[in-house]
């Protein structure tokens, strides 16, 4: 895993290589864009996590937005219970590359890595 950016105060932890591909992928989106990030129920082992791109006006009154260097992401307070602490990552690898999140909350994850439960 690379060097993560993140004072200990933030509920999410980003990875360098992740933050990197994030700024890359909101640069062709929209600069004023947020990421949003959760979980919803589904997935093979109960939860999935979610990650969207949204407008500063997609922020509710109770989210928690932290910013990573003009970078901010947003997350409900329902999913931060359950990803409170998590790490996203992200590699570049050829087999199981893309973004990976290590969720110390989760009792139990999928072989996919998308999935988890608590």
């Amino acid at each position: 895993m690379t060097q993560t950016t993140a004072a200990p105060q933030k509920g999410i932890l980003i990875s360098e290589t992740a933050l990197a591909q994030l700024q890359a992928m909101q640069a062709q989106q929209g600069t004023d864009l947020l990421l949003r990030v959760g979980v919803r129920q589904g997935g093979c082992s109960g939860m999935s996590y979610t990650m969207d791109f949204i407008t500063p006006e997609g922020i509710h009154e109770k989210d928690e937005v932290y910013d990573y260097d003009g970078f901010r992401v947003v997350c409900d307070p329902k999913s931060l219970l359950y990803i409170y602490g998590m790490t996203l990552d992200y590699s570049t690898a050829l087999i199981g590359g893309g973004f990976k999140f290590t969720n110390p909350n989760a009792a139990q994850t999928c072989g996919c890595g998308s999935s988890f439960s608590a």
